[in-house]
C-alpha cells in the first residue's frame, strides 16, 4: 500500500435515533387521525335524504310517528331544557308553529339527553305546545347522526331531509325554510 493511497474505513450502519422514532410516530398518528376525521365527515349528520322514521312516545301522552305525516312539512327540532341556545329560540318557534300548523306543517321537538321533569318545565315555561317527547336511549339523534344541539331538520312532504339547521336561528331564516317545502307539489 502506498502513501498516496487513502485507507478506507468501514463503520456500522448508523441505527435510527428517537428522532427518527418520532417522526414515524407522529406521520402514524396525523394519518390516524385524518383517516377518523374522514370517516366521520362520510358518516356526519344526515343532511339529505329519506328521513330515519322514528316514533315518539309524547309528554303529553300518545305517540307520533314520522312515516305518517306525509304531504306535510316537518320540522323536527332536537332541544334540551340545559340548553340556552334552545331557550333563546323557544317562544319564536311556538310562534311559527301556532302560524303555520293549519297550513300542513308539523313541528316536533325530541327532547335530547334531558330527564322528564326539567324537559316538562322547559314546554311549560316557554308555553310550548306542538308535539315534544324524549328520545330514549338517544335512538333518534343517533339516527340523524346530531352533532349538537339545537339543531333543526326540515322533512318535505315526501320525507326527505331537504335542509338542516344548526344552533339557534333567527326568524327570517325559519320561515324561508318552510314557505319553500310548503310551495313544492305533492300528489
Amino acid at each position: 500500500m502506498s502513501h498516496s493511497e487513502e485507507i478506507e474505513t468501514v463503520t456500522p450502519a448508523a441505527r435510527p435515533g428517537w428522532g427518527w422514532w418520532l417522526l414515524w410516530g407522529l406521520l402514524i398518528a396525523f394519518l390516524a387521525l385524518l383517516y377518523l376525521g374522514l370517516s366521520r365527515a362520510r358518516a356526519g349528520r344526515v343532511s339529505h335524504g329519506p328521513a330515519p322514521d322514528f316514533s315518539l312516545e309524547l309528554y303529553a301522552g300518545g305517540s307520533w310517528r314520522l312515516a305518517d305525516q306525509r304531504g306535510k312539512v316537518v320540522m323536527v327540532d332536537f332541544w334540551a331544557s340545559w340548553c340556552v341556545p334552545c331557550q333563546l329560540e323557544a317562544r319564536l318557534l311556538e310562534t311559527l308553529w301556532q302560524e303555520y300548523r293549519e297550513r300542513g306543517v308539523v313541528f316536533v321537538g325530541v327532547a335530547y339527553t334531558d330527564t322528564e321533569p326539567a324537559a316538562r318545565a322547559f314546554l311549560a315555561e316557554y308555553g310550548i305546545t306542538y308535539p315534544n317527547g324524549p328520545d330514549l336511549r338517544t335512538r333518534i339523534s343517533q339516527a340523524y347522526r346530531i352533532q349538537g344541539i339545537p339543531e333543526k331538520f326540515f322533512v318535505d312532504k315526501h320525507g326527505q331531509v331537504r335542509a338542516v339547521l344548526i344552533g339557534p336561528v333567527g326568524e327570517a331564516e325559519l320561515r324561508r325554510q318552510i314557505e319553500q317545502l310548503l310551495a313544492e307539489p305533492y300528489p
